[in-house]
């Protein structure tokens, strides 16, 4: 019984990720547009967090998890290459965000496969840090939540991925819009994008409760996948999207990675 608990609570963190992505669309009920500069911040800021909540939260806790700094980097690997494979799946399918509202069913599964190789990832960063959940030989770094001891590393990746998620809401939302496609429905869209967080979360929880021999791994996995997604995805499309403005929005960028570094190194000292 207490299995199933931590598993529906480790979900509903997931979900509350999921949920985050849906505030990326907020703006545009009172907004028309997200400016370009705005955009960049955003993304920048998002980069910011992905990479603080890697290094500072999953690779130091890998560490002080193994025996060598070495039993990580096998995680590292195996992130980086289900990264790369992510990518190959993606590239070989462009897809319209019109494909959202027209999808039958077949395109449907389609469209959820690309959001799951896409999203995984983010869901397994919250489910590896999830691991001590309810532990007592944990308790000392934990806070009651509900009645549960909560490791404070995963109350730091829940807010950091639900935090980054929101630019990616807006990244969804912005040529939903030009599809003239109504506000709420963009809000719908953006969460439905991330669902497969909460799963992803809940199969690296199961995985590195009962094989904790391989935390240190699962911890490496996370990082590693959410590192690469951000210098393979999330810095790029900055720049694409900062083309038009001067200096091609590196400043913009550049404030919005140090934004987020800044808005995350405090919580490390909860």
């Amino acid at each position: 019984m207490a299995l199933l608990e931590n598993v529906v609570f480790v979900f509903a963190a997931g979900l509350v990720t999921a949920l985050a992505t849906g505030l990326g669309a907020i703006p545009f009920f009172l907004v028309a547009d997200v400016s370009d500069r705005w955009n960049v911040a955003l993304w920048g800021l998002a980069s910011g967090i992905m990479v603080s909540a890697s290094i500072f939260g999953l690779i130091f806790e890998g560490l002080s998890a193994a025996d060598t700094p070495l039993e990580i980097v096998p995680g590292l690997v195996a992130g980086v290459v289900l990264v790369v494979v992510a990518h190959e799946v993606i590239d070989d399918y462009e897809m319209d965000p019109k494909e959202y509202e027209e999808a039958d069913f077949q395109k449907l599964l389609l469209i959820l496969g690309v959001l799951t190789v896409h999203s995984f990832p983010e869901g397994v960063a919250v489910g590896v840090a999830f691991a001590d959940l309810g532990l007592e030989a944990a308790a000392d770094s934990s806070i009651a939540i509900l009645g549960l001891a909560v490791p404070l590393l995963a109350v730091f990746m829940t807010l950091a991925i639900s935090i980054h998620n929101v630019p990616e809401g807006v990244a969804i939302s912005i040529p939903l819009r030009t599809l003239g496609v109504s506000e709420w429905k963009m809000v719908w869209w953006a969460v439905f994008s991330s669902l497969p967080q909460p799963i992803g979360a809940v199969i690296a929880f199961l995985f590195v409760r009962f094989a904790r021999e391989f935390l240190p791994v699962g911890f490496g996995f996370a990082a590693g996948a959410m590192i690469y997604l951000v210098v393979t995805e999330f810095i790029p499309e900055a720049l694409t999207i900062g083309k038009g403005l001067p200096g091609d929005g590196r400043r913009e960028l550049v404030a919005g990675v140090v934004a987020g570094v800044a808005a995350m190194v405090p919580l490390l000292f909860l």
